[in-house]
C-alpha cells in the first residue's frame, strides 16, 4: 500500500533555527531517491518555505498557507486553491475593524499573489516578521487602511498580545464560518491568528494530496494546534517531544525534539518506499 509520509515545517522539521540539520537533509534526499513518498504541510507560503528548506528539493506537491493551496514545489504551480468568498470577505474586514486589530492580508491583486498592510499599524511582531522577509516580491505595504482588502484575499494573518486578539478569535469561532488557530508564534512572544476558508486546513489538503497521489495511507508529523485536523485524519501521526500536550495526546507516539532529528530518524526506520 503507497504511504504518504507528510511532516510539518517549524518546530517540527526544522530545528530552532529555521533550518533542516544535515542530518535529516541527507535522510530524506536517501529516502525520497528510494522512492519513499515525503512531503510536508506549512503555515508558510511556498516562496517562505524554500528558504528554510534549502536543500530539500521535494520531489512531491507540498501543502503551504495551513491547507489554503497545494503546489508544485519545482514550478511553483497552484494545484489546489480555497479562498474567501466576497460575503466572507465583508463580513471578515467588518470584524477586524469592530476589534481594532489590522490584519496581514494574503491576497491575488491584478493577477499577483501579494501581502498587504496598513504601515501606519505596525507592532513589533509584525515588524520581525516583515523584517524577516525583505525582498520578497510579494510585500505591499501601504500608507494607511485604503485598498488593504482588495483582491481575491486567501488568508489572513493578525499579530499581537494574546488579549488583543482573543475577542476577535472568540468572535470567528462563534461564527463557525472560518478555519482559525491561536498560538503563541514559535520564535517570539507576540501570539498569531491566523484565518483562512473553512475547508482550508490542513487535515483537507492532507486527504486532497493522499487523492492526488492514489496513497491509501498517510503519516504525518507535528507539534502544534494548527496539526491537529491532520492528526485527526492521518492513518498515524506522530508528536516531536517539543510539541504541545494536547497534540501529544492524540499522537501514535511521541518522537525525539526538532533539535534531535526525532522525525528523520523515525523515518529511517520505518519510512517505506512507495511500489512501483
Amino acid at each position: 500500500m503507497r504511504t504518504l509520509y507528510l511532516t510539518d515545517l517549524d518546530g517540527t522539521l526544522l530545528t530552532t533555527r529555521q533550518r533542516i540539520s544535515p542530518y535529516t537533509l541527507a535522510v530524506l534526499r536517501r529516502l525520497t531517491e528510494r522512492g519513499v513518498l515525503f512531503s510536508y504541510a506549512t503555515a508558510r507560503s511556498l516562496t517562505s518555505a524554500r528558504v528554510v528548506t534549502e536543500g530539500l528539493a521535494p520531489r512531491l506537491p507540498v501543502i503551504v498557507y495551513n491547507g489554503g493551496q497545494i503546489m508544485d514545489a519545482v514550478t511553483g504551480e497552484r494545484l489546489l486553491l480555497r479562498q474567501f468568498t466576497p460575503e466572507e470577505r465583508a463580513h471578515l474586514r467588518a470584524l477586524f475593524q469592530e476589534h481594532g486589530v489590522s490584519p496581514l492580508v494574503y491576497a491575488f491583486v491584478d493577477g499577483m499573489e501579494r501581502i498587504s498592510w496598513d504601515a501606519a499599524r505596525l507592532n513589533p511582531g509584525k515588524r520581525f516578521y516583515l523584517d524577516s522577509r525583505r525582498g520578497d516580491r510579494r510585500l505591499r505595504p501601504l500608507p494607511g487602511p485604503a485598498g488593504l482588502y482588495e483582491g481575491e484575499i486567501f488568508y489572513y494573518t493578525c499579530i499581537g498580545t494574546e488579549s488583543e486578539l482573543t475577542p476577535l478569535y472568540s468572535a470567528l469561532t462563534r461564527s463557525g464560518r472560518y478555519a482559525c488557530t491561536l498560538q503563541q508564534e514559535l520564535y517570539r512572544p507576540e501570539f498569531w491568528l491566523e484565518v483562512m476558508p473553512r475547508n482550508a486546513t490542513k487535515r483537507e489538503a492532507m486527504l486532497s494530496l493522499k487523492e492526488m497521489l492514489g496513497c491509501g495511507r498517510v503519516v504525518c508529523f507535528g507539534d502544534a494546534v494548527n496539526d491537529a485536523p491532520m492528526f485527526q485524519a492521518a492513518d498515524a501521526c506522530y508528536a516531536v517531544a517539543n510539541a504541545v500536550d494536547a497534540l501529544k495526546a492524540m499522537a501514535t507516539g511521541v518522537l525525539g525534539d526538532n533539535d534531535s532529528d526525532g522525525v528523520a530518524r523515525w523515518l529511517e526506520s520505518h519510512a517505506v518506499p512507495a511500489e512501483k
